[in-house]
């Protein structure tokens, strides 16, 4: 005891706290995590707006605006804290417009950012309770209730060149399907292709001005996604199992493998949509399982179902299985055993 100090007065202990194992500190938290994935898609976004003007520009502004303030407005009504400052929204957002149709009108992109984040996410209770990733919730919202729009393909003359078709040589441009729609509809007649596959990669890889946004450039999406699992942000299992399954299948069934892994959003839902932390399985075998169920998915519905774009809904439909995936695959705690019958 000191001089001054008396016999009743209590002993100052240094506070401790007092938490559950694993103690585990890393060096990125959920905003700089969504940075970086922003920072992957950027390239991409940015190529698309220069590709295709205004058009991309009011395309992205719109979701993200909606998704940010969807999320802001449902905050201040119930009270809570405000999350916009994670970047959850933003990359939403952004995810969500990646995924749409150049030309889908602006108030169709709202709705589906309000949905993606009112009905996907905060209904569940925010960031980490949500089931389904909520940027394809919105799309699927927006192909269910107008899926005229997102099937058509407006091109004004001129502003890019389409497939190479046939007796179309002399024509500045040509209204139709996109590469992954008539290859679909082709192999419906005997398995035939009207068109040189193998001539759609560099297309594909550059400058790919069909599809939704994000399909302008695979090599872009590909670079993005390396990036992220360079830095430690997703797992490389999940892209891995994914885009494989996606190629051995179409090689199996006697497809492309190499122009179904490019064509549609196989890329961009791979690399950052299936690789999503809530809505993805958590152990490592668990993450191979999901991966090659979504390429299975969405190969099947390519090849035989009703619609050429099936990774919406392969990667939607994994989501659900999410939780079994993780019940059945948890590796045996250290020191256990097996309990028996």
């Amino acid at each position: 005891m000191t001089p001054h100090s008396s016999a009743t007065e209590p002993l100052e202990l240094p506070r401790t706290t007092i938490t559950s194992s694993p103690h585990i500190a890393g060096r990125e938290n959920v905003t700089s995590i969504m940075l970086w994935v922003v920072a992957a898609l950027a390239p991409t976004a940015l190529w698309a707006v220069y590709n295709m003007g205004w058009v991309a520009v009011l395309l992205l502004v719109s979701c993200i605006v909606s998704t940010l303030a969807t999320e802001y407005i449902w905050n201040r009504v119930a009270h809570r804290a405000q999350t916009l400052w994670d970047g959850s929204a933003l990359v939403t957002g952004l995810l969500l417009a990646m995924s749409l149709p150049p030309r889908t009108p602006w108030w169709m992109a709202a709705v589906g950012g309000i949905v993606a984040i009112a009905l996907a996410k905060m209904i569940f209770g925010g960031l980490g309770w949500n089931l389904f990733n909520p940027a394809l919730v919105g799309r699927a919202i927006i192909t269910i209730s107008w899926a005229g729009v997102m099937s058509e393909q407006v091109i004004p003359g001129g502003w890019f060149r389409g497939i190479d078709v046939l007796g179309t040589e002399s024509l500045d441009a040509i209204s139709g399907a996109t590469r992954l729609a008539l290859a679909a509809s082709d192999r419906l007649v005997d398995g035939a292709y009207g068109f040189d596959m193998q001539a759609q990669y560099s297309p594909f890889l550059f400058r790919n001005l069909e599809g939704s946004l994000g399909e302008v450039s695979a090599a872009l999406l590909v670079a993005g996604g390396l990036f992220l699992i360079f830095k430690g942000i997703i797992d490389w299992r999940v892209p891995a199992s994914y885009i494989g399954t996606v190629a051995l299948l179409s090689w199996a069934l006697g497809s492309d493998p190499l122009f179904n892994v490019l064509a549609g959003g196989v890329l961009l839902g791979a690399f950052f949509m299936a690789t999503d932390y809530v809505t993805s399985p958590m152990t490592a075998t668990g993450r191979i399982i999901f991966g090659c169920g979504c390429g299975l998915i969405n190969v099947v519905g390519r090849l035989f179902g009703p619609l050429p774009e099936a990774t919406t809904w392969a990667i939607l439909f994994m989501n659900g299985l999410v939780p079994l995936i993780d019940r059945f695959t948890i590796p045996r705690t250290f020191g256990w055993g097996k309990r028996r019958a």
